[in-house]
């Protein structure tokens, strides 16, 4: 944790020392990443509050994507065979996109597309959803019900492209820990408190990397949030690796 140091500091140290823990403490405060400073958990979480609402804000939109800490302990993953179904899926994306609109939102990575239901694809266009995510990397789809559906089906539609994979140190809605949330609790002020000593927040990551078998595609879907805000970037290291020279490639191949 940030503030280790400081709690190994003997507690009869005085004087200038103790002056030192303290801006030590101060400066590991400062320093602590995003992900640490807005960790979650039960005892963060107003249950009470996010149930019935408050004169500050509403009852939650969808009470049962609440977060629970059921399990933190699970069996090792198990080897999966992976298989890629945009590999042979038609390259105009004739059920994918047909009657669509797209807008490429930079040069080589993002798009946003309009006036289609993902959840509603038959095979083709959910195999040809693979080839244009792997191609374009982050897609917005707008107006879409993954959120309203039951959260079992909306499983059911992630995993026709492989297996879910469990953060389980994160909350997840009671009984369906495949589900990762990113939740901030009712009347929780760790963000503006963060942000007080802090004009940004820089924490780039690619999740779960660290796996033989590490995820290949993520669904996000908003269930509530503010009209405005957000500073989430996406990197396409494809081009980032491509721009690298010859000899600097070689040296990431080991």
């Amino acid at each position: 944790m940030a503030t280790s140091l400081i709690e190994t500091i003997p507690v009869r140290l005085v004087g200038s020392i103790d002056r030192k823990a303290e801006r030590l403490e101060t400066q590991n405060k400062r320093e602590s990443t995003y992900k640490e400073a807005f960790a979650q958990s039960a005892a963060t979480t107003n249950y009470d509050g996010e149930l019935k609402g408050s004169e500050k804000h509403p009852p939650a939109a969808y009470p049962h994507y609440l977060p629970y800490w059921d399990n933190m302990t699970y069996p090792p993953l198990e080897p999966f065979e992976a298989i890629e179904h945009g590999k042979d899926a038609d390259p105009t994306f004739p059920n994918l996109l047909a009657g669509a609109h797209v807008s490429d939102l930079t040069a080589n990575i993002g798009a946003e597309v309009q006036g289609v239901q993902i959840s509603q694809l038959n095979s083709a266009g959910k195999d040809e959803l693979a080839l244009f995510v792997a191609k374009k990397k982050v897609v917005a789809f707008r107006n879409q019900d993954l959120a309203d559906l039951p959260i079992q089906q909306a499983l059911d539609f992630a995993e026709y492209y492989g297996p879910s994979h469990i953060h389980q140190a994160s909350g997840a809605p009671k009984g369906f820990p495949k589900v990762h949330l990113i939740h901030r609790s009712a009347d929780d002020t760790t963000a503006r408190d963060f942000f007080q000593e802090r004009t940004n927040s820089i924490t780039w990551h690619s999740d779960v990397s660290f796996e033989m078998q590490p995820p290949g595609t993520t669904f996000l879907y908003l269930l509530d949030g503010p009209s405005a805000g957000g500073d989430t970037l996406f990197g396409n290291m494809v081009e980032a690796y491509n721009r690298l020279s010859p000899e600097f490639q070689k040296r990431l191949h080991g």
